[in-house]
């Protein structure tokens, strides 16, 4: 196996943000050609290297095990990093995958003939560079470079002090693949340590957007924190609602997929909503389904009058994300309680409903505010990769740029290209002024 290529670790995060600055420019102009072929060359190299990954991964695991019995680190962020061969596996494949994809850049959105020899182009281009900012998830270093590649953006990783050698590593592997294909490897690099973040969020003049992946305080302090754009979401608040016509069976699997699956992410369900309709039926088959996974689940006192050896929950508990095996559980008057609840509560990342009824379907999807809602679907396929997207840099619940799993559509603006003949804007003023034809 080829060893990973070392490189000194950058701490001026200014310098930093210059050359990927530098290297952006140069991305922009490459062909969708060149840039499959960085990502191929990207994927070999993290293949060559696996044993080299998974033991700096190892090491990662063994400091975190540590913080986890200490309190400073959760069990949720200590089942993200681990990494093995499989999930290596599947991240090379997520590479292949985006460079699969149709490049977002360069595409003529809209032709507009302004006159005759003045013809107006939109046109997709990149956004510039990114700073992404993560806890605990090497399988992003490689989705977000991926993504950053194959959109013409340079990227910045910081990831969390955690996950800091399999990034270093993993990012490593990737400049040396750039550079052996005469790309700038400053297209992807970055930076370590808590106090790099700071000077990160002060770079508004070189740095295009910021990406977190992390937790609600995370976000917060980087929205509060700098002048860049922020994309992201803060909280994966996600809800099912089982509707009077659900089919049982069906939403007691939905459910437990979208609970027991892969609890720690985002896009894991917490909180289960009842039609009272059939609560006293379905409420014991769902704590017994969800006992066998060993989750615990929080009730209304509507749920305890049903299942007295569940545990109270407060008011104030029903925004929580508990990125574990804990669920919450209430028992709603019917569909348009279950959509006051959700939009009240919600994080407006996922929200489900499991029903035949199709009209109170349209409307949940319709009125429920959030960037995914589903129609008897675990609230787990909201992801980039099984959207279709190749990946994801992450997920948005913003209603401005991008919204929901944020691909390679998300990671790109447009300009306006106009190429004339020698035209003026004299010519169309005044009394005998030229008129626009203004033509698609």
């Amino acid at each position: 196996m080829s060893a990973p290529v070392t490189t000194a670790r950058r701490v001026n995060a200014e310098e930093l943000a210059k050359a990927a600055k530098s290297a952006s420019r140069i991305l922009a102009t490459l062909s969708s050609e060149q840039k499959n072929s960085a990502l191929e060359a990207i994927a070999e190299a993290l293949e060559r290297n696996a044993v080299s990954i998974l033991a700096a991964n190892a090491e990662d695991v063994r400091e975190a095990e540590t913080l986890v019995r200490s309190g400073e680190l959760s069990q949720a962020l200590l089942t993200r990093l681990h990494l093995d061969a499989s999930k290596l596996a599947e991240m090379v494949r997520g590479v292949r995958a985006v460079a699969s994809l149709l490049d977002p850049s360069g595409k003529i959105l809209e032709r507009r003939l302004l006159d005759h020899g003045l013809e107006l182009h939109k046109v997709s281009c990149p956004l510039g560079v990114l700073a992404v900012i993560f806890e605990a998830r090497p399988d992003a270093v490689t989705q977000i470079s991926a993504l950053a590649v194959k959109s013409g953006n340079a990227v910045i990783l910081k990831g969390g002090r955690e996950v800091e050698r399999t990034t270093e590593v993993l990012v490593n592997i990737m400049r040396s693949a750039l550079e052996k294909m005469g790309l700038p490897s400053d297209a992807i690099c970055a930076v370590y340590g808590r106090e790099a973040v700071s000077s990160l969020l002060a770079l508004d003049d070189l740095i295009d957007l910021v990406i977190p992946r992390g937790s609600n305080a995370l976000v917060q302090h980087i929205q509060r924190n700098t002048r860049i754009p922020v994309l992201g979401h803060a909280d994966g608040v996600c809800h099912a609602y089982v509707d009077a016509a659900a089919e049982q069976e069906m939403a007691l699997s939905i459910v437990v997929d979208s609970k027991v699956q892969y609890p720690a992410v985002c896009n894991a369900l917490e909180t289960v909503l009842i039609h009272q309709k059939i609560a006293a039926e379905f409420l014991p088959e769902l704590m017994k389904r969800l006992a066998d996974q060993n989750v615990r689940v929080r009730a209304c006192v509507r749920s305890r009058a049903i299942a007295p050896e569940l545990e109270p929950i407060t008011d104030d508990e029903w925004h929580t994300e508990y990125s574990d095996l804990i669920a919450a559980v209430r028992v709603v008057d019917g569909i348009d309680d279950a959509i006051d609840h959700i939009n009240r509560y919600g994080s407006h990342h996922t929200d489900a409903i499991i029903t035949t009824d199709s009209v109170a379907a349209q409307r949940f999807l319709d009125e429920v505010d959030s960037a995914n809602v589903f129609h008897n679907a675990s609230t787990r396929f909201s992801d980039g990769y099984r959207y279709g997207f190749g990946s994801e840099v992450g997920i948005s619940t913003s209603k401005l740029h991008a919204r929901g799993p944020v691909g390679l559509e998300g990671l790109v603006t447009y300009k306006y290209k106009l190429y004339g003949t020698g035209q003026t804007v004299a010519e169309y003023a005044g009394a005998k002024r030229k008129k626009f034809l203004h033509e698609k």
